[in-house]
């Protein structure tokens, strides 16, 4: 067993290897603070025929024993569907990996990351990418490596790599970085609008921290690595090869010419079969090398028309932006909607506002989370005029709706300041290069056509690379062929302002500074262009919410008056929900959010809520119902659960022998509110409420009768015993 380890953020950052999982090619077990990775790779040793692409699967995944769970779903179990955080980490370990493999290798490989503890303190995600790397370099699967991986955070001021869940809640910065020793070849994250030139730094700053963790690595290697196997790279038909040059080249001159997708692929189709058709006999079964060959050629004469003849697919300049066109509030019915057009590409975007009930639950080991702003980006097959069954959304597609939420999550009003749960869906019509950027566009016009208000436009861009030897040519907005067979993939989104979120993907080495600065400079013109299209139609947000969306009206109740409000197994509330048509949001500090259709429905909802939680008033008159008979007065309950007490002497201005001359229980009664005491109990009178009869003296004229007669009447022993027993007996009943 070898174990070797490195200090990143003040932490020991360790891996060892030898000692679990030792029937896979390579295992690494990683660890920072409290948590720990296993990540294995394995492969089939056994090449697939008939594959021009390497068949790599990537698993990450959190286990609930952990972080010392048991899982909530029905099995008790990690079972099902991985969780968004879960493709999203298999993704950022595969990007960076997939490119180290060497032409030709067609070996079904698999890395299976697992989370075995997790400290709540430190991501997983980055330990994995640096892990899987290192069980690719340690074992005999041919792997040109290593690569690592970290998060880069900024605190204070200061740049941190892999920052504690602490120091990222106080971040302005929150990006992930990998690279080699030479070159940065994945970047990944968001940031709080910030500047090109401070991004950069955050970029290269994770790029030096990285590399202690690629010496680690080839210590691993020099002490426990194994032998690389050898495969067989198949040779080159170079006679084939020349004869397809001959046939197509002239007319693969013409179709990469051809400025419209469709088109041009149906162009490339038929020059496919044309020349297939025309060597099938010489060379029959070999249509997918034919294919292999063709691809070359597009690649090449592509690349060389951009960079010899300064001349895009399309015909546009370098740093030009394909035509814009967008519109908002076409759909009648939905919150908040856009349509945006760059291109070949276009997206719908639908905004839907909701209470804090719709806010999305994440169940992880760490716990259950909340969200209350949602991008759902879809691709169905229509967009690229395919046909296949319709499923749940592919890994690609949870990465493009992360990216373009994380752009647009910096401008999203927090749910203290809009108490609405956001969600935005894409759907992505037509795709001819960068739907993602063109989500950001699409959910920045939708939120502002809901009213939602965001505090700036947001608007994405994807940029692309040719390096021809010393020719460098940086594209902005980049078709889908100049992606594919271009050098770099690096999509820019952000305000005016500065940057909300990137994330960039390098085929090549050796990207220098320079070359970076210069696309994210010009990913910069590009962006302000794009806003200045978009502000045309809509430039601020508009200033009611859609007719169509829940009101939202808030009213306070006393935080004691909760538990009446629910009732008994939430009783009350579920009745207010039911006969009302609303959603009720209950706040610990008495604040409650009613979310209605309507507002004749939240006027109805709130009458209800006031009759559970109104608080008596001193002064104020009530209808209330006699509950309960005693000798000393009457208890009448003013609203539901509250009720207090009419003493005798309160029923009525005449002497009262039995309450119950006056009152019964059941009996409605109109009572006054004449004191609240310390202790919050009721004192109600029903005497107050009635015109005094004009036989009888008023309270102050009797109150001097009594005194005369008690200290200049007649001494009568009897009259005054009984005189003296009423005294008492009023006092023993004010006691009870």
């Amino acid at each position: 067993m070898i174990r070797l380890e490195t200090t990143l953020n003040g932490m020991p950052f360790w891996m060892e290897t030898g000692r679990v999982a030792k029937q896979a090619n390579g295992a690494i077990l990683a660890g920072m603070g409290e948590t720990v990775v296993l990540v294995t790779a394995v492969t089939s040793g056994e090449p697939r025929e008939g594959l021009d692409f390497l068949p790599l699967l990537v698993d990450y995944q959190e286990m609930y024993y952990a972080a010392g769970r048991i899982p909530g779903s029905y099995f008790r179990r990690e079972i099902g569907r991985p969780s968004e955080k879960e493709i999203l980490t298999s993704r950022f370990i595969d990007r960076p990996l997939r490119p180290r493999f060497p032409e030709g290798y067609n070996y079904d490989t698999q890395i299976i990351a697992t989370v075995l503890s997790a400290d709540p303190e430190i991501d997983p995600d980055v330990i994995a990418i640096t892990a899987a790397s290192a069980a690719l370099t340690i074992s005999d699967i041919p792997f040109d490596g290593p690569i690592a991986g970290v998060r880069v955070g900024r605190v204070d001021g200061k740049f941190v790599a892999n920052p504690t869940k602490t120091q990222l809640e106080k971040s302005d910065v929150n990006i992930i970085v990998a690279g080699t020793q030479d070159a940065i070849v994945m970047v990944e994250g968001g940031v709080a609008v910030l500047p090109e030139d401070e991004v950069l730094d955050a970029i290269y700053f994770g790029h030096e921290a990285l590399k202690p963790l690629l010496q680690l690595q080839q210590d691993l290697r020099e002490k426990a690595g194994k032998p690389k196997f050898s495969i067989q790279t198949p040779q080159k038909d170079t006679e084939l090869e020349k004869k397809i040059r001959e046939l197509a080249l002239d007319k693969m001159e013409q179709v990469i010419r051809i400025p419209t997708k469709v088109e041009r692929n149906k162009a490339k189709k038929a020059l496919k079969n044309e020349i297939i058709e025309t060597i099938s006999k010489e060379y029959e079964g070999r249509e997918q090398e034919i294919a292999s060959f063709l691809k070359e050629l597009e690649k090449e004469r592509m690349r060389h028309m951009i960079v010899h003849e300064k001349r895009r697919i399309d015909g546009r300049a370098f740093d030009e932006i394909r035509p814009i066109t967008c519109s908002v509030g076409e759909l009648p019915r939905t919150h908040g909607s856009a349509f945006f057009t760059r291109g070949e590409t276009q997206v719908l975007a639908v905004v839907t506002l909701g209470s804090s009930e719709d806010e999305q639950r994440i169940e992880s080991p760490g716990g259950q989370t909340f969200k209350h702003f949602m991008l759902h980006y879809n691709f169905p097959p229509y967009c690229v005029g395919e046909v296949r069954p319709l499923k749940g959304p592919a890994r690609r597609d949870i990465g493009h709706g992360a990216l373009a939420e994380r752009a647009l999550a910096s401008v999203v009003p927090p749910p203290d300041d809009f108490l609405y749960t956001i969600r935005i869906v894409s759907e992505v019509l037509e795709s001819n290069g960068s739907s993602s950027m063109a989500t950001v566009c699409g959910g920045t016009l939708a939120m502002m056509d809901a009213g939602i208000p965001i505090r700036d436009m947001v608007a994405g861009v994807a940029m692309g690379l040719i390096k021809e030897e010393d020719q460098v040519i940086i594209l902005s907005d980049i078709l889908g062929d100049e992606d594919h067979l271009g050098d770099m993939d690096f999509k820019v989104a952000g305000t005016k302002e500065g940057i909300t979120a990137l994330q960039m993907d390098i085929k090549i080495s050796g990207l220098s500074r320079d070359i970076l600065h210069k696309a994210i400079t010009q990913a910069k013109k590009a962006r302000l262009h794009i806003l200045s299209k978009m502000e045309q139609v809509i430039d601020k947000p508009r200033a009611e919410l859609s007719i169509h969306a829940p009101k939202i009206t808030t009213i306070t109740i006393n935080p004691d008056k909760i538990r009446d409000l629910i009732g008994p197994g939430g009783k009350h509330i579920k009745n207010i929900i039911s006969a009302c048509g609303v959603k009720i949001d209950i706040e610990d500090t008495g604040a409650v959010h009613i979310f209605a259709p309507e507002a004749s429905a939240a006027d109805k909802a709130i009458e209800m809520i006031k009759e559970l939680t109104q608080e008596a008033e001193v002064g104020k008159v009530y209808k209330g119902v006699v509950k309960r008979i005693t000798d000393f007065g009457a208890f009448v309950e003013i609203f539901p659960g509250t009720d207090g007490l009419v003493h005798i002497s309160q029923l009525d201005h005449k002497h009262i022998k039995n309450v119950s001359d006056i009152v019964n229980e059941g009996d409605e009664i109109i009572v006054k509110v004449i004191e609240i005491d310390s202790q919050g109990r009721i004192k109600l009178s029903r005497k107050a409420l009635l015109e005094q009869p004009k036989d009888i003296p008023s309270s102050s004229n009797t109150a001097r009768h009594h005194h005369a007669s008690e200290h200049h009447g007649p001494k009568n022993p009897k009259g005054h015993r009984n005189n003296q027993t009423n005294i008492r007996h009023n006092k023993t009943d004010e006691n009870k």
